[in-house]
């Protein structure tokens, strides 16, 4: 089997029988076809090349997410994600927001910016709290097995959940945490009428993709006092520009979409890669198999 691989250190160690590896990377692409690739670090222009080599029959992207490449996968290859990579992760950074957000490090750390031994505005904890998880799935229920000792109250929305149920748990909501992927029926799905439905003392934590908010709906939410503030750890564009108004609001948490990034993540991807690509050379059934009909 030929298999396109990253040209990395951690995919070069990889002890892979009856497996030919070719190496790609943003500078230089492999000749030929494969049977099957390994999706990671590569841009849309060198990703398509690749993607329309002929012989392919699966890939497999170490992300959680796959709208970068549903709309370039051809017709019958089998497409696997790697959500178990990423999950844990991400649903700490997740955790992480909620508690600084709670305890008000954001603005202790801008305080410390100026050696201001400032007091704090609204503090509290999580215990309590109605924590509405939007996109509940894998990582929305690792989140939740995290939240409940914390005594917070949680509840779970879908994409597939009803527009009364939206409404009705926005109202509820004292933390919302959007999870959802990234398809057309979600786009801006946060929007002014669902802004308007939330608590002034709401927050709004983004974890998902940063086409979930209408990026001018939050800011004006924001500025009019009607959410308690928002977490962004992705956004819409993305990098966010140095000219929006969200970087200077106190009440505003942003990180540049590092909620799956850990130290070894390179090392655990190689790793996840080799279980699949050994399945799938064995005839076994491979983990992270994606109905590409769901759109994610």
């Amino acid at each position: 089997m030929r298999v396109f691989l990253p040209d990395l250190p951690a995919f070069h160690a990889l002890n892979l029988d009856g497996v030919t590896p070719l190496f790609y990377s943003r500078d230089t692409l492999p000749e030929g076809g494969a049977d099957g690739m390994v999706l990671w670090f590569l841009p849309p222009a060198q990703r398509r090349e690749l993607l329309s080599r002929p012989g392919l029959k699966w890939l497999l992207t170490l992300t959680a997410g796959i709208d970068h490449v549903v709309s370039d996968l051809p017709a019958g290859v089998a497409l696997y994600n790697a959500h178990t990579l990423h999950d844990r992760a991400v649903a700490q950074h997740a955790l992480a927001l909620m508690l600084s957000a709670g305890r008000g490090l954001h603005r202790f750390r801008d305080a410390q910016g100026h050696a201001a031994w400032e007091q704090p505005g609204r503090i509290y904890t999580l215990e309590g709290r109605r924590v509405v998880i939007w996109g509940h799935g894998h990582i929305g229920r690792l989140l939740e097995g995290m939240l409940e000792p914390l005594g917070a109250a949680v509840s779970g929305l879908t994409s597939r959940s009803s527009a009364q149920e939206v409404e009705a748990a926005l109202r509820q909501a004292d933390e919302l945490v959007l999870l959802l992927p990234r398809t057309p029926a979600t786009r801006h799905i946060l929007n002014t009428q669902r802004l308007g439905l939330m608590k002034p003392t709401a927050w709004v934590y983004n974890l998902g993709r940063g086409e979930l908010i209408d990026p001018q709906a939050l800011d004006a939410a924001l500025e009019a006092g009607a959410l308690g503030g928002a977490a962004l750890d992705v956004t819409e564009p993305e990098p966010l520009p140095a000219s929006s108004p969200l970087w200077a609001r106190e009440n505003v948490i942003i990180t540049p979409h590092v909620g799956s990034t850990t130290d070894d993540l390179v090392v655990r991807g190689a790793a996840h890669a080799s279980t699949v690509i050994l399945a799938l050379t064995s005839g076994k059934e491979a983990p992270g198999r994606v109905d590409t009909s769901r759109g994610y």
